[in-house]
């Protein structure tokens, strides 16, 4: 396991928690493991900010099972290790999606009822924040599927309190690529969850996705440009 990538990345997820105070001391945090490389990499480097940070706060990491019957054993088995036991929330959403709905869009609702079932399990169980995997990678493609499919300017935040639920979210891994995350898992030897989805890989986002990969490979550190380019928008700068 390269040391020099963790403290990049951990320097990263440092940097985002001191600009966007996204963890304070008392946080009950509630984390959503959904199984991939994004969700586990977040648990890690939760924990790393625990160990190493002055920072007194509570983690519980939950997974939202859909009802596809995916083998969640490495789930348990990164848990154990960390030292912090799993909740599984059992649903049929992915019957819902596909069987009742037939979504012709399913990534859009599955999102949404993942999203509320995270939430409303992470409330029952005492936690005033839901830390999300999204990175970097996910904030620019957010931005360009924004503004080809919606024609507006549209981006999550780092931090968002969710007055309904009376829950904020917060997404510690914003300044970390992607790749980063990918070659962390890999050195490190963690195994994924297996995705059972059948529209993995077939949303717009992925080809979003692909579009920034060729814009990235002209122009080397584009993704960070298009981030810092997010961080430093200014009002006076459109039209409205």
């Amino acid at each position: 396991m390269s040391k020099r990538r963790i403290k990049k990345m951990f320097k990263q997820v440092r940097d985002a928690n001191l600009n966007y105070q996204l963890i304070e001391n008392g946080d009950r945090v509630a984390v959503g493991l959904s199984g991939g490389k994004d969700s586990l990499a977040l648990m890690y480097f939760l924990c790393l900010m625990l160990k190493y940070t002055p920072l007194e706060f509570d983690i519980l990491p939950i997974h939202i099972d859909l009802g596809w019957d995916s083998d969640v054993s490495p789930l348990h088995e990164l848990c154990n290790d960390l030292g912090f036991p799993l909740k599984i929330e059992k649903t049929n959403i992915g019957q819902v999606v596909f069987e009742i709905r037939k979504e012709t869009n399913p990534c859009s609702l599955c999102a949404n009822l993942r999203r509320g079932a995270l939430n409303n399990t992470a409330k029952k169980l005492g936690c005033n924040k839901v830390a999300l995997g999204h990175h970097m990678d996910d904030a620019v493609n957010t931005l360009f599927l924004s503004m080809l499919y919606e024609n507006r300017f549209g981006v999550f935040k780092p931090l968002t309190y969710l007055d309904r639920v009376d829950i904020t979210v917060i997404r510690p891994l914003i300044y970390v690529e992607e790749k980063d995350i990918e070659l962390f898992i890999q050195s490190a030897a963690i195994t994924t969850v297996k995705n059972l989805c059948p529209a993995e890989g077939l949303s717009k986002r992925k080809e979003v996705s692909d579009l920034i990969d060729k814009i990235e490979e002209e122009h080397p550190g584009a993704r960070r440009s298009f981030l810092k380019s997010i961080e430093n928008a200014n009002r006076e700068s459109f039209w409205k």
